[in-house]
């Protein structure tokens, strides 16, 4: 069944696919990029010199998907595209299937997609490193900042796992693995991926600097809002990407295709003309950065020792301030005599 591009109804459509493009202002040369798309019966993956995708890790084919990890503990496995992608406005699709035989909250991470100037490194961010350049995806199933106690987040910074979440990374921005990556999010939402019967899919979108992620995870073949956000700037020529990674807690991370289609946007002239970005980045950030940190309350021991010694440093002060206003009195009655 197709995927088409912009259309949340997409899968529905089949005999009328060109009255899905237009209806959803695109242009009907819109078309799949078979060379940045990774489709069955992924022939000479990671093997052949004239495939366009390689493995990593402990990455493997089968004749149904791409495991990026297996269920087990301490893996690490990634899938990368060889040639970088000069598509200026783009969308990819992901079909993707993340189960294994843990319970709930007794899973591994989850998986993360790439959009990066950087390809085939290892590293703690879903397996793929921190401190990136480019765009991350991540679909995070295990909330790691529930067992960190050292701060504590107001409910309104809470998020419900599975949760999905974009990060535009310019090489030294750092995401933070103890606290799930909020504190550099651009924005997600809640997505109940994991173990699931039918098919899931997640679809990002790129074109006149919009970030916009959707979601079809409900088996309603419709796309649901994830993330919208104008005012993303990523560079031309870089590489796509998947990597997942295991540790005590594991789970199968499979990618059954990716596919990227070319989007037509018309353009005024000044857009056209503009300069060739280098460095990745996102306006107003500082404003999107959620996360407000409240201090821990004083427990009833270190409230009982506040109180006490606030009593004596009161005491203590009004003997001074008896004492010297005696000397103060003793002095004013000899200069009088």
């Amino acid at each position: 069944m197709w995927l088409l591009p912009g259309n949340k109804d997409s899968r529905a459509c089949t005999d009328t696919v060109w009255a899905c493009l237009a209806d959803d202002g695109y242009e009907m040369d819109d078309f799949l990029k078979r060379e940045h798309s990774l489709t069955k019966p992924y022939q000479g993956v990671g093997s052949s010199s004239s495939s366009h995708w390689d493995l990593m890790g402990n990455a493997i084919i089968t004749t149904e998907h791409v495991r990026l990890t297996p269920d087990l503990q301490s893996r690490q496995g990634a899938v990368w595209s060889r040639i970088p992608c000069y598509l200026r406005d783009w969308e990819l699709q992901v079909h993707f299937k993340i189960h294994g035989q843990g319970k709930k909250n007794l899973n591994g991470d989850g998986m993360a997609l790439w959009y990066t100037k950087e390809r085939m490194q290892t590293g703690p961010v879903f397996g793929n490193m921190n401190l990136f350049t480019g765009l991350g995806v991540f679909l995070d199933t295990y909330p790691n900042e529930n067992n960190n106690h050292e701060k504590k987040y107001s409910p309104s910074t809470q998020r419900v796992f599975p949760y999905v979440s974009g990060m535009v990374g310019n090489g030294t921005l750092a995401y933070e693995h103890d606290r799930d990556g909020q504190s550099t999010e651009l924005g997600g939402c809640t997505a109940l991926m994991r173990n699931i019967p039918h098919d899931t899919f997640l679809l990002i979108r790129y074109t006149k600097n919009r970030l916009t992620i959707q979601i079809d995870v409900d088996g309603k073949q419709q796309w649901r809002d994830c993330l919208d956000l104008p005012g993303v700037r990523l560079p031309q020529g870089y590489f796509f990407g998947a990597s997942s990674v295991t540790g005590d807690l594991s789970d199968n991370h499979d990618l059954i295709s990716m596919k990227l289609y070319q989007l037509t946007v018309e353009r005024p002239q000044e857009e056209e003309e503009e300069e060739e970005l280098t460095v990745p980045s996102v306006d107003n950030f500082e404003q999107l950065n959620k996360v407000e940190v409240q201090e821990e309350g004083m427990s009833g021991v270190q409230l009982f020792f506040t109180i006490v010694f606030s009593i004596i440093g009161i005491f203590v002060l009004g003997v001074v301030a008896v004492v010297m206003y005696g000397r103060w009195k003793e002095n004013s009655r000899k200069r009088f005599y």
